[in-house]
């Protein structure tokens, strides 16, 4: 039972963090994206893609609906975003000496591992 609690946090913890920049993409749109993406040779309307990776996967890991699946959508969604927006900041420290991009590791790690482990028993389905 406690794996499966420790689950539940891991889930909640991503979920609610990330579901905070899918907020803040709903409130002040994309984009910001979109010339990135232009700038890197893609259609800016995959920028659009942002609302899954943020909103709607941030969502299914919350709830454990398809948690692996979202853990995989959370995790493109990182990729996309160090590459475009992070990629010269991959070896860099931040002020208070950690690695400059933890957020974002965080976020694509912990996408990775729910992936992996699923939602536990805790959750509305178990995928």
């Amino acid at each position: 039972m406690l794996d499966d609690i420790g689950k539940l946090l891991l889930r909640l913890a991503l979920g609610v963090f990330m579901l905070f920049h899918g907020y803040a993409k709903i409130v002040k749109g994309v984009s910001g994206i979109e010339a990135s993406l232009l700038a890197a040779g893609l259609p800016a309307w995959v920028a659009y893609g942002v609302y899954i990776g943020e909103v709607v996967a941030p969502v299914l890991v919350i709830l454990g609906f398809y948690a692996r699946v979202g853990g995989v959508l959370i995790l493109v969604n990182m990729i996309f975003a160090i590459s475009l927006s992070h990629a010269s900041q991959l070896f860099d420290l931040g002020r208070s000496g950690g690695w400059a991009l933890e957020l974002q590791g965080f976020f694509l790690l912990t996408g990775l591992v729910v992936a992996l482990i699923g939602p536990g028993r805790i959750g509305i389905n178990r995928r």
